[in-house]
């Protein structure tokens, strides 16, 4: 998969502060050195906004950078451009919206665990707007149609030359939830069959029978970045969603789903539960 402006931001970041801890220099020590003040050096290493090519050349010379760091490091404060499809659409998407399109749109792997509902990116067209419109009842249906657009051009993803792979632990009442009705419900299972048929799609049921497990606080997701460094989690919150990227945050979820794809059933035992559903709804 090639390497995105939002990866190679976030690469410039996690870099610049590398040297300058290697360096030993504080943010004020450094920021001072090349004019610059600590707060626009702790956006340039948090991975925000854009980032002035000249004053990161300026830094990898301060810190001692070698040439090829130094020429390496201007190349992505260069490129680091985020220019998304999002980005011409006419209505406006939520914050945190517009940073998961931004993630989502450059990931290796996503690994997901649905207690609630089915995968976004596995959903059929129906099932969203039912979702959407229990989930934002006073939400007008402009709106509704316009965030359920937004997850339809989000799953065009799994249509790429080189998809990422999509690994789903979804919980036995995500499937049991009858949502939209018994059409809906069972469009929804058949699509998921589907899917999971895709060599890069993986699904796995987490069932009623495995009791107490590792993620019982609730849904979320892992971003998997082209290297674990640029890895972001992902929990969807009522008050909006919570975006973790510290280490110890992300050594967390990987070890909680790791555990998950334990407990869950085997891809074959996963599709013969998901077909048995969608025979009941």
């Amino acid at each position: 998969m090639a390497v995105g402006p939002t990866t190679r931001r976030r690469q410039l970041g996690a870099d610049l502060r590398r040297l300058r801890e290697r360096k030993g220099l504080t943010l004020e020590e450094a920021g001072s050195r090349v004019g610059i003040s600590k707060a626009t050096l702790s956006r340039y290493e948090t991975k925000e906004g854009t980032v002035k090519w000249p004053a990161v050349d300026a830094l990898c010379r301060e810190y001692s950078a070698s040439e090829d760091e130094r020429l390496a490091l201007v190349e992505l404060a260069k490129a680091a451009r985020i220019q998304g499809w999002w980005r011409s659409l006419a209505d406006p998407i939520p914050e945190s919206m517009n940073l998961m399109l931004t993630l989502e749109d450059e990931v290796v792997r996503e690994d997901h665990y649905a207690c609630m509902y089915i995968p976004g990116l596995l959903q059929t067209r129906a099932y969203a707007e039912a979702i959407h419109r229990a989930s934002e009842v006073h939400c007008p249906e402009r709106e509704v149609q316009h965030m359920v657009d937004i997850r339809m051009k989000r799953q065009e993803l799994l249509d790429r030359d080189e998809p990422p792979h999509i690994w789903c632990v979804i919980d036995e009442a995500a499937l049991r939830r009858r949502v939209g009705g018994s059409e809906v419900m069972r469009e929804q299972l058949r699509h998921l069959l589907a899917l999971a048929q895709r060599p890069h799609v993986t699904v796995q049921v987490l069932p009623f029978s495995t009791g107490a497990h590792a993620a019982a606080v609730g849904s979320f997701v892992m971003l998997r970045g082209p290297v674990s460094d640029l890895d972001v989690v992902y929990v969807d919150l009522l008050s909006g969603g919570l975006f973790m990227e510290k280490q110890p945050e992300l050594e967390r979820y990987r070890l909680a789903f790791e555990y998950l794809s334990a407990q869950a059933l085997d891809l074959e035992s996963s599709a013969e539960i998901v077909d048995r559903i969608s025979k009941e709804s």
